[in-house]
């Protein structure tokens, strides 16, 4: 047993060494020739793992994420042998079937906008608009898609110290927003744009997304989706669907309802329903709640509330009626770091640092989302002593009350 987990570990040290010498330029086919028969048998926990270590070693996550298309070139016979299979239902069954729709959708936009670039002008592709404009809710749509992986599945793969490959996933689905977005803004300013400027920018911002979308999905189905079955149990499976169910789905998504595991008849499969049980009343300065009450209360408040614990993980979070972040239990135990963007990670670590070491007790900031404005409050929570328990984020949909302050100010 020793000596095959010496071979493991040799093999690892040899594939680690073969993608710094990519990182340092060398030659992917030669690589790919002098290492083939290390090549040969790696499987996509290991190569998980490899990337993993390698981070930790001190190369950057956008590093790797450079070059991971080289990386897949190079391994891609090996990966394509051992075939993702799960039951209809399966949390990674839902998401590889929206990867394939998602791709029959991208390919549809390239089409049309091939289409609408052969035209003379705006009133000769007038039906393409409109199916142009049908693809683009489909792709709004889809940001369901994203959400249930960075809230429910990469919190679970970080339980289980797969780290770094769901957090180059999720820098991808940044870049992936950023070309939606861009395709958005194109297109409701495409009467401000001459046709052939527009034409020629709907081809390009379409082939940017198929060319990402493309290489992205290749990596989850054929790496952090096998990587994910191995190290996740069938248990775990049960919650992560629940939690899905919760974010909901795509408007596209096939059979959302169904839950179906490998061990488990869909019809068997209940939702576990969570008891409150009042176990006596919290005594606080100025008056008694009871388990129930207090849970209830934080529930009816008008904002959402995140408690981030001293040791910054995630301790707790309300569950309004219609939260505006989504959050799931996945993300209890959580590093609140690994639930923000790779380029928001500074600013989530100063506002921390400044609240630890009490430089200041607030911090606010005003987004616009989805035609709303959003107010984000975070707080230092401290006791009577003044140490540092923990920061509490709320959020608050003001769209409502700054219309109300505006049409005021317009009677006065």
């Amino acid at each position: 047993m020793s000596e095959l987990f010496g071979q493991k570990e040799i093999k690892k040290e040899v594939l680690k060494r073969l993608i710094r010498k990519l990182h340092e330029g060398a030659n992917p086919e030669e690589i790919k020739e002098k290492f083939k028969d290390v090549i040969k048998g790696i499987t996509p926990t290991e190569v998980a793992q490899i990337e993993e270590e390698l981070i930790k070693e001190g190369m950057s996550r956008e590093e790797i994420q450079r070059l991971c298309d080289i990386h897949l070139a190079i391994f891609r016979e090996s990966l394509e042998k051992e075939k993702t299979s799960v039951a209809t239902g399966h949390p990674i069954h839902i998401l590889m079937e929206e990867h394939k729709i998602l791709l029959e959708f991208v390919d549809n936009l390239k089409e049309v906008a091939q289409e609408i670039k052969g035209g003379k002008d705006l009133n000769a592709v007038k039906e393409k608009m409109e199916s142009l404009s049908h693809l683009v809710e489909h792709f709004k749509d889809s940001e369901s898609h994203y959400l249930r992986e960075e809230n429910v599945l990469f919190p679970y793969l970080e339980k289980h110290g797969i780290t770094q490959p769901p957090a180059i996933m999720w820098m991808e689905h940044d870049k992936i927003r950023g070309i939606k977005k861009n395709l958005y803004q194109l297109i409701d300013n495409h009467e401000n744009i001459g046709f052939r400027d527009f034409a020629h920018q709907l081809e390009e911002v379409a082939l940017s997304l198929a060319d990402i979308l493309s290489g992205h999905f290749y990596k989850e189905n054929n790496i952090l989706f096998p990587t994910a079955l191995r190290v996740i149990s069938e248990e775990e499976w049960k919650d992560i669907r629940q939690q899905f169910d919760e974010l909901g789905y795509c408007c596209f998504t096939p059979q959302p309802t169904r839950i179906a595991m490998k061990e488990i008849a869909a019809e068997e499969v209940k939702i576990p329903i969570r008891e409150t049980a009042v176990t006596g009343v919290i005594p606080f300065e100025t008056g008694n709640l009871s388990n129930e009450e207090v849970e209830a209360i934080f529930n009816i408040l008008p904002v959402d509330i995140t408690f981030v614990g001293k040791e910054d993980t995630v301790r707790y979070f309300s569950q309004t009626k219609e939260r505006i972040f989504p959050r799931t239990k996945a993300v209890i135990g959580r590093k609140v770091q690994q639930c923000h963007p790779q380029k928001s990670l500074h600013v989530v670590n100063k506002i921390l640092e400044d609240f630890r070491n009490g430089h200041r007790e607030v911090a606010e900031f005003w987004i616009n989302m989805k035609g709303k404005l959003i107010y984000i409050q975070y707080f230092a929570v401290r006791n009577k002593k003044g140490d540092y328990l923990g920061c509490l984020e709320v959020t608050q949909d003001i769209t409502d009350i700054k219309k109300i302050e505006g049409e005021k100010r317009l009677l006065d």
